[in-house]
């Protein structure tokens, strides 16, 4: 009984998790006597360190000498730095609207680095793992250095200074990704006893991100309930994430499928699967806080085409 009820955790913990996150979420704000508010706080600081327990699970069986280089990762790079840049410099042409606002949600969804958690599901699907660990690592530094630079661009009423915002998003990136990184390879070299018992539990990092994934969905239904914007608005922003969200899977598959199938579905992961919450956190303090949304439902999207992979991998193999 134990098995089958694993098995079926496997299959379906993505829409268990996505359904249970908006659920929870809309119960809690919306039943009266209930209150949203303590369990919005503990989502916000619980679901960082279950991603980077989750990134530190992989981590324990990937040795550095595994991150290596493909020539997909710059192709990549390339293409999230040419549209970043290129739509940013077209905004600042556009006087402040919807336009502006959909244009300034794409380049969020663009330029926002590979989610952590999303090994576990390339693994799933017979991706690369160390492949996209490495990109991760990549897009990160890609989003360090070009964010501050182009967003005084974009908004230069906020008075952000190049060094803020890159120690700002240096502070995010290294408490979820480097140190995670850092603490896995020095018990890889320093306790190799330890390393190995670690490894065995690799799997237990799949069910850490279905409960992060839980939390992810609430914090971005919550976002959404509570953007109080309008439902055309709404709509406009639904449609642009939907869009970048479907594109970048499917360029990222594009571009690197003359290398080979496990290249092809890593490097759809790699550009297509967000940290959802980067979007939010920067679309709040950096930019017109509505483009915060475009996180929240991106996040839905990026989800649900995980499921269908989930799918359709399962179904064929």
């Amino acid at each position: 009984m134990l098995e089958k009820e694993k098995t079926f955790l496997k299959n379906w913990m993505l829409p268990l998790a996505m359904g249970t996150g908006v659920a929870v979420y809309l119960i809690l704000h919306y039943v009266p006597g209930l209150d949203d508010s303590l369990y919005i706080s503990v989502a916000r600081n619980l679901q960082p360190v279950l991603v980077s327990i989750m990134l530190f699970l992989q981590l324990n069986v990937v040795a550095p000498t595994d991150l290596r280089f493909h020539k997909w990762h710059f192709e990549l790079l390339a293409v999230q730095a040419l549209f970043f840049a290129g739509v940013a410099l077209i905004s600042t042409r556009i006087p402040g609207g919807s336009l502006r606002l959909l244009l300034e949600c794409a380049m969020l969804c663009f330029i926002c680095p590979t989610a952590a958690a999303a090994g576990v599901i390339t693994a799933k699907i017979g991706g690369n793992l160390p492949g996209i660990m490495t990109y991760t690592i990549l897009s990160d530094m890609l989003a360090s250095v070009l964010i501050p630079l182009m967003i005084p661009l974009v908004h230069p009423a906020a008075g952000i200074s190049f060094l803020s915002a890159f120690w700002a998003i240096v502070r995010r990136v290294f408490s979820i990704l480097v140190l995670p990184l850092l603490l896995a390879w020095f018990i890889r070299y320093a306790m190799p006893g330890l390393q190995k018992w670690l490894a065995r539990y690799v799997g237990w990092a799949f069910y850490v991100w279905g409960i992060g994934l839980a939390l992810a969905l609430s914090l971005a239904t919550g976002s959404l309930v509570t953007s109080r914007i309008a439902v055309l608005v709404v709509f406009g922003i639904a449609l642009v994430s939907l869009a970048c969200c479907i594109f970048q899977f499917w360029l990222g598959r594009r571009v690197a499928r003359r290398y080979s199938h496990s290249e092809s579905v890593t490097a759809g992961q790699a550009l297509g699967q967000k940290n959802t919450g980067f979007i939010i956190w920067l679309g709040l303090n950096y930019m017109t806080p509505v483009t915060s949304v475009a996180g929240g439902l991106y996040a839905i999207w990026h989800n649900l085409v995980n499921s269908w992979e989930l799918y359709k991998y399962r179904k064929t193999n």
